[in-house]
């Protein structure tokens, strides 16, 4: 039953949880609005990355170091095949939105109160993280090896703005 503004929409999975998605559809304005702040913060993370690497391959003078974009904590590795799923995911879910179709596209309420107590963590363990790195690693203020922190910021946005959309209710387009 996924037709209609606002009606519930049972998937296969819905079974798993005691809260049912609810679609909306294309035209739905929130919708296409948290399409384009994903999109544009999944395009900051894609930047993040793609320097990564060139400065990784090239190591060009225009570009910070690689020990401002790697902080060590996952190795290099591993990290960017997860940087790469982490995009994979995000270019799924963002044109899922603009449609109003797909997986993506479904509101699932008790997941965006998860997933927004997950982002306020994720965002204060960062903040954390920085304020620590400042006062034990001195040599490193202010924005000396921050760009992982400052992009783990962008990631929590992210998580953040998704929250708010699976915690919404579909609204109808303005005529």
């Amino acid at each position: 039953m996924a037709e209609g503004r606002g009606r519930i929409s049972y998937s296969p999975t819905s079974k798993l949880s005691s809260a049912p998605a609810v679609s909306a559809t294309s035209h739905d304005p929130l919708m296409r609005r948290t399409s384009v702040i994903l999109a544009l913060l999944a395009l900051a993370f894609l930047g993040r990355v793609a320097g990564q690497v060139i400065v990784m391959l090239f190591a060009p003078s225009w570009l910070p170091p690689m020990s401002e974009w790697y902080s060590g904590l996952l190795p290099y590795p591993l990290l960017l095949p997860t940087q790469i799923v982490i995009l994979v995911l995000q270019a799924w879910i963002s044109p899922d939105l603009w449609r109003g179709t797909g997986r993506f596209a479904e509101r699932w309420p008790r997941f965006g109160v998860g997933l927004r107590w997950f982002s306020f963590v994720y965002f204060a363990v960062m903040v954390l993280r920085y304020v620590l790195t400042m006062a034990l690693v001195p040599e490193r203020r202010w924005f000396v090896g921050t760009i992982p922190i400052f992009f783990h910021y962008v990631l929590a946005a992210y998580l953040f703005t998704w929250s708010r959309f699976h915690e919404s209710k579909a609204s109808r387009p303005s005529d």
